[in-house]
């Protein structure tokens, strides 16, 4: 979608701010490619946000131990890597159970480990908070790509990182901000919501609450755009979000889905860019 929205980016951004970061494509092309005065990211996923702090603020420890991590897995053979990643995978979900902040750098390890070895890079999290995606199938997984990971760390470098929910980018979004929303899709079917986010499902409720918070910051004239699923893809006749944005400005383009539990689902649909501009 990166391509989609570039085309929309306002002219010139010096405020930005991403309540849902994820994975931060967006993030990282605006800052590789503007000079920002200010900017803001936030996300619910207290690990996720540590591990951005971690590669801004630690980024020469993180580089040392994932790539020990990458040396002992790459050059073990698949039973043994299953054993790793195994072992990987339960510490990690030990470490979220205690949530001790001694041990941040070796969540925030854990956290790329296994990002970079389980099935599709997929996060997913049962009703207990804990990690649940098995092991993918990759020959040479690049677990520690540090010059990514530095250049990274210096483009985050002005970057305030929050972690909460979304409302509480409120208090920095003015007119001067370009916003850039990416929340949890709705899902496009039952069998589509495989995937958790975290333990509280983002369900048709807050969707709509959503929209409340886009036209609170569009009546304070910032730029946003939207993204989401079209469930136009698999019901012709739900306008739910056409109904939903019906003040704003709908865009339906073409995306390729990277990430599906068929290999065959991972084609082209049409996805949702709402801008209020």
């Amino acid at each position: 979608m990166l391509g989609e929205i570039r085309k929309k980016y306002p002219r010139n951004i010096k405020k930005y701010c991403e309540p849902f970061v994820g994975g931060g494509a967006v993030l990282l092309d605006i800052l590789g490619n503007f000079t920002l005065d200010e900017v803001m990211v936030n996300d619910i996923n207290s690990d996720l946000i540590n591990t951005y702090n971690q590669v801004k603020n630690n980024v020469e420890e993180l580089v040392l131990i994932l790539s020990e991590m990458q040396r002992a897995f790459c050059e073990s053979n698949t039973e043994e890597r299953k054993k790793i990643y195994l072992n990987k995978r339960a510490r990690y979900n030990a470490l979220k159970v205690k949530n001790s902040e001694n041990c941040c750098m070796e969540k925030a390890a854990l956290f790329i480990f296994l990002n970079k070895t389980c099935f599709n890079g997929l996060y997913r999290v049962n009703r207990n908070g804990l990690f649940n995606v098995p092991m993918g199938s990759y020959k040479n997984p690049s677990i520690c790509d540090a010059d990514n990971l530095h250049k990274i760390s210096k483009l985050l470098h002005n970057v305030k990182i929050n972690c909460g929910n979304y409302t509480e980018c409120l208090d920095f979004i003015d007119e001067e901000t370009f916003v850039y929303i990416d929340p949890p899709y709705r899902p496009l079917s039952v069998t589509s919501s495989f995937t958790s986010y975290n333990e509280n499902d983002f369900n048709d409720e807050e969707q709509i609450a959503l929209v409340k918070f886009i036209d609170e910051i569009t009546s304070k004239k910032a730029k946003v755009i939207a993204s989401n699923s079209d469930p136009k893809n698999t019901n012709e006749d739900d306008d739910f979000f056409d109904n939903l944005y019906s003040s704003y400005t709908i865009n339906r383009v073409t995306a390729k889905r990277m990430i599906n539990s068929k290999g065959n689902s991972r084609g082209c649909i049409n996805e949702l860019l709402i801008c209020n501009y």
